[in-house]
């Protein structure tokens, strides 16, 4: 009884926090691990799924309601998100990531000095792109961070919230309002996966994915209403959180 309270709390912070600006499952994953440690690593991570592709469904319907977003070249980029999740779940098959672990802290590293310094990076709306350009440069985008996300995956929503502001001249909310579309994509074609395998479980799930979808419905509200400073300085939040995760887990766990 105590786990489920402790996992749909977790559950809830993730939802918000993802909401906002990525990085939930650096909360809700290494809950999971640390109330079931002898489970086997897909189940968790298949039942992470299962819980969190509502949050982020919920967070994309939320944001589509209240922000013009640039459906033309984000359905596109979705497919692309799909075709790179794909072929980077292959590359796992024959390639160990451990490179990657470790050259990810020097990464985000690099994200946050970038976004610190410039103090002004997405908090205009001013789209550098438009028509087919601007799809071009989203696909692409998506292509190369969804087959990060399908090879490694820590990190994810991040890097789309970052390449979007960088590179399509997006505010950190309309770049948060279109990673969410693109990791709602990529969870649930991940979940078909886990679910196939039998890695779910379905009855912790349920609970954790409403839980997941209210903090979801908090953390959409909150970034609406306050904007694109409020979603970047959460976005520096949880980069500077990913850094540290992925220093012990490419330095210390390896070990």
């Amino acid at each position: 009884m105590t786990e489920l309270v402790v996992l749909s709390l977790a559950s809830l912070f993730a939802g918000f926090v993802d909401a906002i600006g990525g990085g939930g499952g650096l909360v809700l994953v290494p809950a999971l691990f640390g109330a079931f440690p002898s489970a086997a690593p897909a189940t968790l991570f298949g039942t992470n799924k299962a819980a969190s592709v509502w949050g982020t469904g919920w967070a994309t319907w939320q944001y589509a309601s209240r922000v013009q977003l640039p459906w033309a070249a984000l359905w596109p980029a979705a497919l692309a998100a799909l075709i790179g999740s794909g072929a980077g779940a292959w590359c796992v098959t024959v390639a160990d990531p451990i490179i990657l672990r470790q050259a990810l802290p020097f990464v985000l590293l690099a994200v946050l000095i970038y976004t610190l310094v410039r103090r002004h990076l997405g908090r205009v709306h001013a789209p550098r792109y438009q028509g087919r350009t601007q799809t071009a440069v989203a696909s692409a985008i998506a292509l190369i961070v969804g087959a990060y996300d399908g090879f490694f995956g820590p990190g994810t929503g991040s890097f789309l919230v970052f390449l979007f502001v960088r590179l399509l001249g997006f505010d950190f909310l309309h770049a948060s309002a279109s990673a969410k579309l693109l990791n709602t994509v990529t969870n649930a074609s991940a979940l078909l996966l886990f679910a196939y395998k039998g890695h779910v479980w379905w009855h912790l799930a349920a609970l954790m994915a409403v839980a997941n979808v209210i903090g979801s419905l908090i953390g959409t509200r909150m970034a609406l209403r306050h904007g694109a400073p409020f979603v970047r300085v959460v976005f520096v939040c949880v980069v500077a959180l990913l850094i540290v995760k992925s220093v012990w887990d490419g330095y210390f766990k390896v070990a």
